[in-house]
């Protein structure tokens, strides 16, 4: 990497620091070339401490350690881009980012379906919501709702018609979210098993 240090006045280059899971943006630290040869060499991450006139590799008091992943130079070669696996909350003060946001992964529209029908579940009236009269039919249901789904997805992957494919595809999907929730789990813990098996 050629990373232009000339271009501020200290030397000093940002770094932004990146959940290489996640994808949330945990920090923003400052880094010189040593700070940038001691992140290679250790693997975890070290800035250049402004405050402390001196090299300071985050975790070294609390033990919450950012363990680098890789490290991009931005299209100006004025600024890093610092993927990490945090071993802890990341802040100062406690919090997971430095913007006091979880560090959760999203699935984007999914977990926006998930906040639905969560809302639903506790929220919803089952005369007004079809997701609310599920969960008040129970989960014998729910389970069953979600094998019509995934049978009739079975009969349309057989056929040619990729849009009845796709709907039903939708169907299943949504009612397995359902049935998570109905077992007091979200799509995250799906991953999680499936990160474990990897």
């Amino acid at each position: 990497m050629k990373i232009d240090f000339d271009k501020y006045k200290d030397g000093l280059v940002p770094a932004i620091v990146q959940d290489a899971s996640t994808n949330k943006v945990l920090m923003l630290g400052f880094m010189n070339q040593e700070a940038i040869n001691k992140t290679n060499n250790l693997g975890k991450v070290t800035f250049y401490s402004r405050s402390k006139q001196r090299l300071w590799t985050k975790g070294e008091e609390s033990g919450n350690y950012l363990n680098l992943v890789i490290m991009l130079l931005d299209c100006d070669n004025d600024a890093l881009l610092v993927k990490v696996n945090p071993s802890g909350p990341t802040c100062h003060k406690g919090t997971d980012t430095c913007w006091q946001e979880k560090n959760t992964e999203s699935f984007g529209f999914i977990s926006q379906l998930e906040d639905i029908i969560k809302h639903r579940k506790e929220n919803g009236k089952p005369e007004d919501s079809y997701v609310a009269s599920l969960f008040d039919k129970g989960i014998n249901k729910i389970a069953q709702k979600v094998g019509e789904e995934a049978v009739e997805v079975v009969i349309e992957a057989k056929d040619t018609n990729d849009n009845l494919f796709l709907n039903e595809s939708a169907d299943l999907l949504f009612h397995y979210l359902i049935l998570l929730q109905a077992k007091g789990f979200q799509l995250q813990d799906v991953i999680n098993k499936l990160k474990q098996r990897h």
